[in-house]
């Protein structure tokens, strides 16, 4: 296709200001799909994984392609929450424009300065829509003034100042240049053709092709796709290609030396290896379409590379040349996976052992590259962007099967200067005023620096707090228990600060199991005077198992597997029957903010057992004494 006649271009928001409901809208639109195609009265059409739809957030990033009027436009839709901003950053490459989506209540929120700071660093032309106007405390002439703050904080060069201005309602499929709306999304179409620029390439075809791998997918017909923007040339189908990789210090070790093993020769830090193009195809709507060749400024997905990674080079001639590395912001958590060890290992999980969880590990490296993996005693230490990244890691190696144990998340820290440096975050919280003080409480013990305090058009207040990565873990489920559920709270990575005092997190002690068996009513009635319970009767559980929080601040070792004594005698007070409390069900996430540096979470396809690391409770004792 003409490069002239393609668009390609990214959606960046912040998290639910309408992202992935605006895509709907562009697909059902550009007639891409039949009148009477399911799709047409679906919504969130391009979140495809099982968590996104129950987390009701999209965690990695889709590519799909419509045509208006001639025109193919290449769309990416990008994650909107912090933790997965490495899909935000290694999908920009493949852009030339962004539509950057603003809440017309909410306004610019910390991940829109995250991601229009990224588009803004790549010169992508960006067009601002402000979605939502139709919402009852929406401020739409505040929130313009909140953007143009934000591009002049972050304009690298004063073209980026300007910028066109949308409004919309996604949800309803209707943009227009002015509040008063159309009644569909033709502006934003007509938008992205004469505002966004034709694909940058190089013109220099005598060089040969150019390809930067972006992404990877995969299935079980074609196996492994790698997925890019032409930068230069063609590719056709059956073309014998080199693939470059780049090294660098924060690269996988592992995926590097076996580069190098499987190389044909390294010629500084660029390794290089032969491949040939199985197949080519480009995206048509939710499908990809086999094609002959495909043209620079497109984004193609290639079969036949089984070592292609993301970040590698794809590309032909005599003296193919690398294209510049996807850098990524690192990691600012880190959590131990390893083998489960508990007396329950190996009853529910499919996949149990160390290499299997290595291999695991090895393949999520693959597509998810802001990821890093390290051995860490029988396991492995996993470093990712935040607790909702790696949690989302292991809730999907549940569901496979993996059978597996994970400790507390721990801060990644940073040397820099010589200095011990820890990560920080910019926290925005809003709340109803009712709850004001129980939120400036919990930041207090948290040693969080307040920036901002403001009253919103709404009524509630809205925070803004500096606070260390280390003093943000467990505090989302905490806030939401003190607010009762109402409190919008989200983060960004800041920077790093020299570490003045390690934060350590304070939480009443456990309630342990003494025995092994199944616990009983009779036992839980009379533990959960103790303090919460976590667990209900007729469930197996072990010596140093948790299955409660104490009212005290030290730990209990008590027996939840204790049965009544049955004799002769019979009195109303022993004969009445047993009212339990129903026991607190947690989640993975509050599984993990529990965890403390002594303890373990248990993982398996069917249940979440907290632990202690030394299930005997007489060395337990013994091991605190010498600490």
């Amino acid at each position: 296709m003409d490069q002239s006649k393609i668009r390609n271009i990214a959606i960046i928001a912040h998290v639910d200001h309408g992202k992935t409901t605006l895509v709907d809208g562009l697909l059902k639109q550009s007639h891409t799909f039949r009148d009477n195609q399911a799709e047409m009265s679906q919504t969130l059409i391009m979140d495809s994984m099982d968590q996104e739809h129950e987390r009701g957030i999209t965690i990695t990033a889709k590519q799909t392609a419509v045509y208006y009027n001639g025109y193919k436009i290449n769309i990416i839709d990008t994650p909107g929450h912090a933790d997965f901003s490495g899909e935000v950053e290694r999908t920009l490459n493949m852009a030339d424009g962004v539509l950057l989506i603003v809440d017309a209540q909410e306004g610019p929120m910390p991940q829109t300065k995250f991601v229009l700071q990224k588009a803004l660093d790549l010169h992508l032309k960006p067009v601002v829509i402000i979605n939502k106007i139709d919402k009852p405390a929406a401020r739409i002439e505040e929130v313009k003034d909140e953007i143009s703050d934000l591009f002049l904080e972050l304009a690298t060069d004063e073209s980026q100042l300007n910028y066109p201005i949308y409004y919309a309602i996604a949800r309803d499929g209707k943009a227009g240049k002015t509040t008063d709306l159309d009644d569909d999304l033709h502006v934003i179409f007509e938008s992205i053709i004469n505002d966004i620029p034709a694909p940058k390439i190089d013109e220099d075809a005598s060089k040969g092709a150019q390809l930067l791998v972006a992404a990877l997918a995969a299935d079980n017909y074609l196996g492994k796709y790698a997925i890019g923007k032409i930068f230069r040339g063609k590719l056709k189908k059956g073309q014998n290609i080199k693939l470059l990789r780049t090294m660098s210090d924060s690269s996988n070790t592992a995926s590097l030396e076996k580069s190098a093993r499987d190389s044909e020769q390294q010629s500084g830090n660029v390794i290089t290896s032969s491949a040939r193009i199985d197949r080519l195809f480009i995206y048509r709507g939710l499908g990809k379409e086999e094609v002959e060749e495909a043209t620079a400024g497109d984004i193609v997905a290639i079969t036949g590379i089984s070592d292609a990674n993301i970040g590698d080079t794809i590309a032909t001639g005599d003296s193919p040349e690398a294209l510049p590395t996807i850098e990524l912001e690192p990691p600012t958590l880190s959590i131990y996976i390893g083998p489960n060890t508990s007396p329950l290992k190996g009853k529910e999980g499919e996949f149990t052992t160390s290499r299997q969880i290595a291999e695991r590990l090895e393949k999520e490296l693959e597509t998810n590259i802001a990821l890093k993996i390290a051995p860490d005693g029988l396991g492995y230490k996993v470093s990712g962007r935040g607790e909702l990244h790696l949690s989302v890691l292991i809730e999907t190696m549940r569901r496979e099967g993996f059978e597996l144990e994970a400790g507390r998340p721990e801060v990644v820290y940073k040397d820099i200067d010589g200095i011990l440096s820890e990560p920080i975050e910019n926290l925005s919280i809003e709340v109803e005023s009712e709850f004001v003080g129980a939120v400036s409480q919990e930041m207090g013990i948290r040693h969080a620096e307040l920036k901002s305090q403001e009253l919103t058009s709404t009524g509630s207040t809205r925070f803004t707090y500096e606070i260390s990565t280390a003093a943000l873990i467990g505090l989302r489920n905490n806030l939401l228990t003190a607010t009762k559920g109402t409190i919008i709270m989200s983060s960004i990575p800041f920077g790093y600060r020299p570490v003045d005092s390690k934060y350590r997190p304070e939480r009443n002690g456990a309630l342990i199991s003494f025995e092994t068996g199944v616990s009983t009513a009779y036992a839980l009635d009379a533990a959960q005077a103790r303090g919460t319970l976590y667990i209900p009767p007729q469930v197996p559980v072990y010596q140093g198992m948790i299955v409660g929080l104490s009212n005290k601040k030290e730990d209990i070792d008590i027996n939840v597997c204790r049965e009544k004594q049955l004799t002769n005698m019979r009195t109303h007070a022993s004969d009445g029957a047993i009212q339990l409390t129903p026991h607190t069900q947690l989640s993975l996430e509050q599984c993990l903010d529990f965890l403390l540096d002594d303890e373990l979470l248990e993982v398996t396809p069917k249940s979440l057992r907290l632990r202690k690391r030394q299930l005997d409770p007489t060395k337990r004792k013994r091991e605190a004494r010498a600490a």
